[in-house]
């Protein structure tokens, strides 16, 4: 290490010098530019004649400078953090206090002079003087940035050449200290390569990007907002990224934002899986819900779940007059009342925990409330628990919800949304059969009120969508609690796959099929592209940056498929008023079959002799083809 190497490394290893020692550098350098500037001007012989009158002179005229360097607070900033407009305050300050000797000169010719000093040396000193207060703090930042600080901050790349990608490089430039340094950009244009934008190269996307990255240094990935869905539908980028240990940090939740104004890095976040799964973004008409949903009274059954839970953060946005909210989960709702409490006070909210089955008790909520909308997310949705009880799976989902359907129309609710499921759909186990038994109930009931058959005006409406991210017992926390204790992760099958969405992207979704239906449809929604499990697995471990976890196949589960259908073999889809939402046309029960049906099997899950029960749920739905 050389001596410059040395004192910069004992320099910068302090937090900064003090701020006495600042001001007297800086007197130092107006005292040291004033004698150059008279020798120049006088004369070397001239000045060593009279050099101590001089040096007197000087200090005297110092005074002001510090008046100056005490109105400007130039001495309280760190050096090596210096910005323009420390640069600025130096200057004004310095300008300041050569006005004001220049004035003293001109006015009192003698007074404070031992030495014959000119205006012209009190200017040219002051220019002088600005030039090497400027130097100081630039090259005491250039040291700190190329030499020091290069080690203690990352190197990234940016993704993104256009509005995003020049808003992030510019907000780690502008960010004083900063915790990242630009090493490049990457573009997806051939005739970009090899260019220079804000001082750094421009890379093509390409297969060995990852590897001239950890060339330069660089360990993370900044990715443009306008980049984000590129990214995510480049499995190959992703897994080069990844096989390399390049972390990638992207706008959570595929936010939008002004990219030309108020983009910062500081709004991206290090990706987790639900960050790179391939999904496309989904808008809805938030004008026409809100418009359905102002002031109006709403019924959400499973309140404290996953979907339920959104769906209340959703409402509460569009004021409600009132929610009602029930659950069985009694922690949850408490969460979920503190929450409604803190965010929403003006909204009156009930948190009610009780059993939707509880017919009693159903009643005197529904008569005490008489709820307009009723949004319907309450079922046991384990596929493996129900195998082993099809007895509550039908208490629970099939009773339960034609308790709450039946209650809606009693009470002249204006609308009903049932949350089912893709396990609904040519179904292989309990969980998924009792959702299609849902199903037919709510669609033969809705379909009886319009031919007039059963008086009442509800409307009812269904939808059907698969996993959602980050839901209570899916994939994905599995996984990560396997991760973080050492593996192995455990996959039931190599080629099981499944279809993604986000809670809250499925939410609105259920929303504008809840405001637009026009009640019997059963809406499904366009999951995007399936997913292997197995690939998300690794991809986890690669995220979590874990070497020796290992994957287990375990064997499908009971009642597991491979994939899940959102149709069946006799169904077809129709358009609607969005691009992800289909109607399902199927196959239509009367009301008073399905009625009967219900009621028997009701009456055989009492017994809790589940080869009967399941026997009962294959008539019911002939394509039910258990794999227990």
């Amino acid at each position: 290490m050389n001596i410059i190497d040395r004192i910069s490394s004992w320099y910068f290893s302090k937090t900064a010098l003090p701020y006495w020692c600042v001001l007297v550098l800086d007197c130092l350098i107006v005292f040291v530019s004033g004698l150059f500037v008279y020798a120049m001007r006088h004369g070397t012989v001239h000045t060593i004649t009279t050099f101590w009158p001089l040096v007197g002179t000087l200090l005297l005229y110092l005074i002001p400078y510090l008046v100056g360097f005490k109105l400007f607070r130039t001495y309280m900033g760190v050096i090596r953090y210096s910005s323009f407009i420390d640069l600025w305050r130096v200057a004004f300050s310095v300008i300041l206090s050569a006005m004001v000797l220049c004035l003293v000169v001109l006015v009192w010719p003698q007074g404070l002079r031992n030495v014959e000093i000119m205006v012209a040396d009190i200017v040219l000193s002051a220019l002088l003087s600005i030039s090497l207060l400027w130097i100081l703090r630039v090259l005491v930042k250039f040291l700190f940035d190329s030499a020091y600080n290069d080690k203690l901050v990352a190197r990234v790349f940016i993704y993104g050449i256009r509005e995003g990608g020049v808003a992030l490089g510019k907000s780690i430039q502008n960010q004083s200290p900063s915790k990242y340094k630009v090493a490049g950009f990457i573009s997806d244009r051939p005739d970009m390569a090899g260019r220079q934008l804000m001082g750094v190269r421009v890379y093509k996307n390409s297969s060995r990007l990852p590897r001239i990255m950890k060339a330069k240094g660089a360990t993370i990935l900044f990715v443009s907002p306008l980049k984000s869905d590129l990214l995510r539908n480049n499995n190959e980028m992703i897994n080069n990224l990844l096989a390399e240990e390049i972390k990638i940090f992207m706008m959570p939740k595929a936010k939008e934002w002004d990219v030309t104004s108020s983009l910062s890095h500081t709004q991206l976040k290090e990706v987790d899986i639900e960050d790179l799964l391939p999904r496309d973004r989904i808008e809805v008409d938030l004008d026409a819900i809100g418009e359905m949903l102002k002031q109006k009274k709403v019924l959400i059954t499973g309140a404290a779940g996953s979907i339920g839970s959104e769906m209340v953060r959703q409402i509460s946005l569009f004021a409600p007059a009132e929610m009602v909210l029930i659950d069985q989960a009694e922690t949850p709702m408490h969460d979920l009342r503190m929450y409604l409490a803190r965010k929403h006070p003006d909204i009156k909210a009930l948190t009610i925990v009780s059993d939707i089955s509880n017919e009693t008790h159903m009643e005197r909520i529904f008569s005490a409330h008489r709820p307009e909308y009723v949004f319907h997310a309450a079922a046991y949705k384990h596929v493996p628990m129900m195998e082993d009880d099809p007895a509550v799976a039908v208490q629970n989902n099939v009773y339960g919800t034609r308790v709450i359907a039946d209650l809606a129309v009693k009470y002249d609710a204006r609308k009903f949304v049932m949350i089912s499921t893709d396990k609904a759909v040519n179904p292989t186990n309990v969980m998924g059969c009792s959702k299609r038994i849902c199903e037919i109930y709510c669609q033969s009931l809705g379909e009886a009120i319009k031919r007039g058959e059963v008086k009442g005006k509800t409307r009812f409406i269904t939808t059907r969508f698969g996993n959602v991210l980050g839901s209570n017992g899916s994939v994905i926390p599995i996984f990560q609690a396997q991760i973080r204790n050492g593996g192995p992760v455990t996959v039931t099958h190599p080629d099981i796959i499944r279809y993604f969405m986000l809670i809250p992207e499925a939410c609105r979704l259920v929303l504008e099929a809840g405001t637009k239906g026009e009640g019997g449809e059963i809406f499904i929604f366009d999951m995007g592209k399936p997913v292997r499990i197995a690939d998300l697995a690794q991809r986890m471990i690669d995220l979590s940056g874990a070497r020796d976890v290992k994957i287990v196949y375990t064997g499908l589960r009971d009642g597991e498929k491979l994939y899940e259908e959102l149709l069946n073999n006799e169904e077809i889809v129709l358009p609607t008023f969005h691009e992800k939402i289909k109607i399902a046309q199927v196959r239509e029960y009367a009301y008073a079959d399905a009625l009967r049906n219900e009621e028997e099997l009701l009456a055989i899950s009492r017994t809790y002799d589940d080869m009967a029960i399941v026997k009962k749920m294959k008539e019911i739905v002939p394509e039910f083809k258990s794999k227990h």
